[in-house]
């Protein structure tokens, strides 16, 4: 449940200016996480880092169209509640934005539902915002949308140094930074037309191309366009790139990142991974209410590393017919589980960023009937959300259901968990690939890029991951993640090493 709404964020702003300390003439970083729950809670990881090193710090959010709720903005609500030392401020919605995002016929970008119409649109409160409080600001971290928007011409235009946070990997990165050069190679043809034969990106294995994001497939989808558009701007107009990753998970990648590959004929910006940042669970300020929850206590008492974890991120939702084969299979495994159910928003694959807060899911008529009952002795279904993270360190926790979302992947590291890899939309795919092929610490749900995965297959490998050999070698292959990458966090290690470089930028 959120306790504080946007509004109640937009009332207090002038209150939290008056308890903050004042800002001094430059230290202040400005952070835009542009659209989605995935870019907010990295970046706000990111906001903190800063606190830690005598910054100050403002987190600038986008109002949802014309004042709705949407799954942001109860993250951005639980957010600013949980970090009373990051300011948070929530940019005013320009008046011509409906409430699907849309503008006026002749804006740019007025496709119905393109989340970057909204974006454009908010470049005006945004500049305007940063005038206001010019001299204080030593430099803004945009996240890779706003250069989907052209936001760093407001940059620009006030003198302001920009800095890129990539919020997702530095392999899904290198991709995308030589996708346009690519799709020039490629010209007229769309990666959907060119058959199945494997692309070879700088810094990665070779992958199918409808392992790409699903909008990359058609070069005419707008969307697309957009990105393509954002990936040649990025070199040449930020100061610097921070990755959410660490130095040995991405060795391959880095190394082409840092060699130029990735924008041939072009210099490439200096690269930090000041990863992983990931939600630091139960050590906020409502860990009250975290500890709460009744699936932790329901954790509390499952024997240690029994339980499979089930949860596909803020937009990741089912039809009914899937749902019913998850449930089904999920019986048939005789595995304790722990299953978050969302209310189904459609099956066109494509997230709405723009769409309201979704309902709360009937759980009885969307699961076989009998279902909880049944596997109540072993199971718990929650209604369409958990903390995750606390959930992924617990004790009793033995293996993560995922969709691969970049955040969801790095929490499963950090808590040594073999991760069942179930893609749905976005860079999820090739975040797979890097699980399963690079990591070896995953392994697919067959079945996940066709019109269902089969109550076979997730019985089967639910089985396979915790009562395998196979299962326990990507268990310790896990294990082994997790202690590097708390090895890079910690004093002296990569990541830590890396932020002091890229503040000596500053």
């Amino acid at each position: 449940m959120v306790s504080m709404a946007l509004e109640d964020i937009r009332s207090s702003a002038h209150a939290d200016r008056a308890t903050q300390r004042p800002a001094a003439m430059g230290d202040t970083v400005v952070l835009n996480p542009g659209l989605g729950v995935g870019h907010l809670v990295p970046m706000v990881e990111l906001a903190k880092l800063f606190l830690r090193r005598g910054f100050a710090v403002t987190v600038v959010v986008n109002g949802p169209p014309a004042g709705k709720e949407t799954d942001t903005s109860a993250a951005v609500a639980r957010a600013a509640e949980a970090n009373p030392s990051v300011h948070f401020h929530v940019l005013p919605t320009p008046p011509d934005v409906d409430a699907d995002g849309g503008t006026a016929p002749d804006a740019a970008d007025g496709a119905p539902n393109n989340p970057f119409a909204l974006l454009r649109r908010m470049n005006a409160p945004f500049r305007d915002y940063l005038r206001s409080v010019l001299p204080t600001v030593r430099a803004l971290v945009l996240d890779m949308f706003c250069f989907c928007v052209d936001a760093v011409d407001v940059a620009a235009e006030l003198g302001l140094p920009v800095y890129v946070f990539y919020t997702s990997s530095a392999s899904s990165l290198a991709v995308n930074l030589y996708l346009p050069h690519m799709q020039a190679q490629i010209g007229d043809t769309s990666f959907g037309e060119v058959g199945d034969a494997p692309l070879s990106f700088p810094g990665n294995r070779p992958f199918r191309p409808t392992e790409l994001p699903r909008l990359s497939l058609d070069r005419h989808n707008e969307v697309y366009r957009t990105f393509l558009h954002a990936f040649q701007r990025i070199p040449e107009a930020s100061r610097g790139i921070l990755v959410n990753t660490f130095e040995s998970l991405e060795t391959r990648a880095l190394q082409a990142l840092r060699d130029g590959a990735c924008v041939p004929g072009r210099a490439t910006p200096p690269v930090y991974c000041v990863g992983p940042m990931v939600s630091s669970g139960g050590s906020e300020v409502d860990v009250e209410k975290r500890q709460q929850h009744e699936c932790l206590a329901w954790l509390d008492a499952q024997p240690e590393k029994s339980v499979v974890f089930l949860c596909f991120g803020s937009m990741g939702t089912f039809p009914r017919r899937q749902l019913e084969e998850i449930a089904v299979g999920l019986e048939k495994s005789g595995q304790r589980f722990l299953w978050v159910v969302q209310a189904p928003r459609g099956d066109s694959g494509i997230p709405d960023m723009l769409a309201g807060a979704a309902a709360e899911p009937d759980l009885a008529s969307l699961l076989p009937e009998g279902f909880l009952e049944r596997t109540g002795g072993r199971g718990l279904v929650v209604k369409s959300w958990a903390p995750q993270a606390d959930v992924l360190r617990h004790r009793a926790t033995g293996a993560f259901v995922t969709h691969c979302g970049w955040n969801s992947t790095l929490e499963a590291i950090v808590s040594g968990l073999p991760m069942l890899c179930w893609p749905l939309y976005a860079e999820q795919r090739q975040n797979k690939v890097f699980v399963v092929e690079e990591m070896g610490a995953g392994v697919e749900m067959a079945g996940y890029d066709a019109e269902l995965v089969a109550a076979e297959e997730v019985e089967a490998k639910v089985r396979w991951v915790m009562e395998s050999e196979g299962g326990r070698a990507l268990r310790e292959r896990a294990v082994a993640a997790k202690e590097q990458a708390w090895h890079a966090l910690s004093d002296g290690g990569a990541s830590h090493a890396a932020f002091a470089e890229f503040l000596k930028d500053f």
